[in-house]
């Protein structure tokens, strides 16, 4: 079994649930994902099955999201899992919070919440939190692409947002960040992964609906069409040489190329002055 899933992961499972359950369908080990999810989450979360767990480097990382956020409260987690620390009974407008989210766009430097599983000194941040260890966290630079307003409430304070982000980009630091710059702090309660680089919502399958092997690679996606390169069809010489990992010389621009033969992966190449170097082979 070879291709990808576009899974919708449900409230309440983690990433590593969703890739148990599968293997425990598939009786197949090698099965992976890219872009962990938290319980609290839910939405687009890409599988890769067999081989295709070697192209998770190549699959683009940007997301997309639609997140809720309550203001009033911020919370230890920055979402309704963490405990209440400050509260606010100030009420915004919506134009203050088209205002403050002009500082919210672009490249900006985003401090992660104390739990989560980024890794510090070797050991995962929310386990410093939850021994009351103090660590440093240093920011990251993130890119938000798009951050708009799709519904606000003014009456119960709460706050729909569409975000179009870089990889790493935490929705739930955002919540609790722009509440601190509304002077009324807030949290996340809702969040839903609307895309993963090609993998897209509307197009997902409920992780329910997969009950059979059968099932499974009836959904299947091959890579081809999810990889953003070029390609190049192969001619029976070239694949032979391609197979033992010998570069190769072919027209194409510096860079990732997908080797090809019958619109077949056979390779992942990387392009320098029109010689294709073989990065990773795939035979099926």
């Amino acid at each position: 079994m070879f291709g990808f899933l576009n899974i919708y992961k449900p409230q309440g499972k983690t990433s590593h649930d969703v890739v148990a359950i599968l293997r425990r369908i598939t009786k197949i080990k090698q099965i992976g994902h890219t872009g962990t999810l938290d319980p609290f989450a839910e939405g687009v979360l890409p599988i890769c099955i067999g081989k295709a767990t070697r192209l998770i480097e190549y699959l683009d990382d940007d997301k997309a999201y639609v997140g809720t956020v309550q203001l009033g409260k911020s919370t230890t987690t920055y979402d309704t899992e963490g405990e209440g620390v400050n509260f606010s009974d100030k009420k915004v407008s919506l134009e203050e919070i088209e205002q403050v989210l002009q500082d919210f766009r672009g490249e900006i430097e985003q401090l992660p919440p104390i739990y989560s599983a980024i890794k510090v000194n070797g050991k995962k941040l929310y386990e410093y939190a939850r021994k009351g260890e103090e660590v440093k966290i240093e920011p990251r630079r993130v890119n938000i692409y798009k951050l708009e307003v799709v519904h606000f409430d003014e009456e119960k304070q709460t706050l729909e947002l569409h975000i179009e982000c870089s990889k790493g980009t935490y929705i739930r630091s955002i919540a609790n960040d722009l509440g601190e710059a509304l002077g009324c702090y807030g949290h996340l309660i809702k969040l839903v992964r609307i895309k993963a680089g090609k993998f897209e919502v509307n197009k997902a399958i409920n992780l329910e609906a997969l009950e059979t092997k059968e099932q499974v690679e009836k959904n299947l996606i091959y890579p081809l069409e999810y990889l953003d390169y070029p390609n190049y069809e192969l001619n029976e010489k070239e694949k032979e040489k391609v197979l033992h990992g010998m570069s190769i010389n072919i027209v194409a621009p510096n860079g990732l190329t997908v080797l090809t033969q019958n619109n077949i992966i056979v390779a992942i190449s990387q392009v320098v002055n029109a010689k294709a170097k073989v990065l990773k082979v795939f035979t099926q």
